[in-house]
C-alpha cells in the first residue's frame, strides 16, 4: 500500500500536526480522472504554494454524480496511487461526497486551490463556508488551455473510428 493514500480521520490528524509545527499545508480536489500534463502542471503549481500538498479525490459515486454515466474511467484506487506517484504530491484522500466540505474540514488548508475553470465566486457555498471555518487562503491557478480529461476522451473516440 501507498503510504501517501490515507484515510480522512490519519489526514485531520496529519493536518492538525502540520498546522501546530507552523507548516503550510496546501489542499486541492477533483475526479483526475484521466491524468493529463494539464492536471500535472496544476498540481505542481499547487505544491509550490506550500509545504505539502494534499489531494482529495473525489471516490467513484461522486464522479458519477458529478460526470454523469461512463465516468470515471479509471477506479477511485487506480486514481489514487497514479496521483500518488506523483512527486508533487504528499498526501491522498478519497473521499464519497460530490461536495469536498469534510475533505476540506480534515485537510485544514492554509491555502486551497481550484484551477482557472473555477472563481471565488462559482465555488459552492458550501465549500467555501468549510474554507472560511478552517481559515483559508482561496488561490486559483490558470487554466491550461486544451487540455481536459474530456477532450482527451473525445480524442480517443475519433482515433478509434
Amino acid at each position: 500500500m501507498n503510504t501517501k493514500i490515507i484515510d480522512m480521520d490519519e489526514l485531520a490528524k496529519r493536518a492538525k500536526n502540520l498546522r501546530g509545527a507552523g507548516r503550510k499545508l496546501v489542499s486541492t480536489n477533483g475526479c483526475f480522472d484521466l491524468l493529463h500534463v494539464g492536471h500535472v502542471r496544476y498540481l505542481q503549481a499547487a505544491r509550490a504554494l506550500g509545504d505539502l500538498l494534499a489531494v482529495g479525490l473525489n471516490g467513484d459515486g461522486s464522479v458519477r454524480e458529478l460526470k454523469g454515466p461512463g465516468r470515471p474511467i479509471n477506479n477511485e484506487k487506480d486514481r489514487a496511487e497514479v496521483l500518488a506517484a506523483l512527486e508533487c504530491v504528499d498526501l491522498v484522500t478519497i473521499f464519497p461526497d460530490a461536495l469536498a466540505t469534510r475533505f476540506i474540514s480534515a485537510s485544514m488548508p492554509a491555502i486551497y486551490v481550484k484551477g482557472g475553470d473555477y472563481s471565488s465566486e462559482t465555488l459552492n457555498p458550501k465549500e467555501l463556508a468549510a474554507l472560511k471555518d478552517v481559515g483559508a487562503e482561496i488561490r486559483i491557478i490558470p487554466f491550461e488551455k486544451g487540455y481536459s480529461t474530456s477532450s482527451l476522451m473525445e480524442q480517443v473516440r475519433k482515433a478509434g473510428k
